[in-house]
């Protein structure tokens, strides 16, 4: 339930707004409304951390708006709160009304979830539900540059789910469509809700089956086979990229210490 902040609320604060994080010092406020001037501010409990509340505000503000990248060095439970208090914050403001019938909408008090009061309907946030692959080839593993990125980071496939097909055929699709290369022996390994914006990664590892790297210049700048102990930049520790990369080499090492 939504309520209006006083001096007696304290916690974690996700102030948010437009899918940008407020970050003043470069960190995720912590202590009394009062500290932050976030009281009468409009905020809704969206979580527990470490015994204290995790408060989402959907407010503006002046400056130390940035995105919640930054943060992705924390401890993944905390991150998951941060990354849930953006998305519904983002959800709220695209919701103020009804797509049906255009009346004003109002939060639900029990759920996550956006009401219509003259036609009824209900909305719930959208998750965009998006495949990330680890492909091996011996003691090597694909990595890709992508064009989004900067800093020079090189990181595995990944790719939305279209509808109507499953998470297998998104990564064999996604995998040919980036690089021009078949994979086989597909498996699950892991999740991790992703907000940037609303993704939801399932993760999977994949062995090499044929084909030459082609890559799309539209999604990456290079892609290219790296052996396990001679890695370019990585991306961030606590991303399940990171988690995918550092699996296949540990899978890589013991091969060859069996081998050798």
């Amino acid at each position: 339930m939504e309520l209006k902040i006083t001096d007696q609320h304290n916690g974690w604060w996700v102030v948010s707004h437009e899918g940008k994080l407020w970050l003043p010092q470069g960190e995720l406020p912590f202590g009394n409304a009062q500290t932050f001037s976030l009281v009468n501010c409009t905020g809704r409990q969206i979580g527990e951390w470490q015994g204290s509340p995790v408060w989402m505000v959907r407010q503006p503000m002046n400056n130390h708006m940035t995105s919640a990248r930054q943060l992705l060095g924390i401890d993944r439970g905390l991150f998951q709160l941060i990354g849930r208090g953006v998305q519904l914050a983002e959800f709220y403001r695209s919701h103020q009304f009804c797509g049906y019938c255009g009346h004003e909408m109002h939060v639900s008090k029990t759920e996550w979830a956006a009401l219509c009061g003259h036609c009824h309907e209900r909305y719930y946030p959208q998750i965009a539900p998006c495949i990330i692959v680890a492909i091996r080839k011996g003691n090597e593993i694909l990595l890709a540059q992508h064009v989004r990125h900067r800093g020079g980071v090189h990181t595995v496939l990944a790719g939305f789910a279209e509808v109507g097909e499953t998470l297998e055929e998104t990564v064999a699709r996604e995998v040919m469509e980036e690089s021009n290369i078949r994979v086989k022996n597909v498996r699950y390994v892991s999740s991790q809700p992703w907000p940037f914006p609303n993704s939801l990664m399932m993760a999977f590892m994949a062995d090499y089956d044929s084909g030459e790297i082609v890559h799309d210049p539209k999604e990456l700048l290079n892609a290219g086979w790296y052996r396990y102990d001679a890695l370019p930049l990585l991306p961030a520790v606590g991303t399940i990229a990171r988690r995918l990369i550092e699996d296949t080499v540990v899978l890589c090492r013991a091969e060859e210490d069996i081998e050798s």
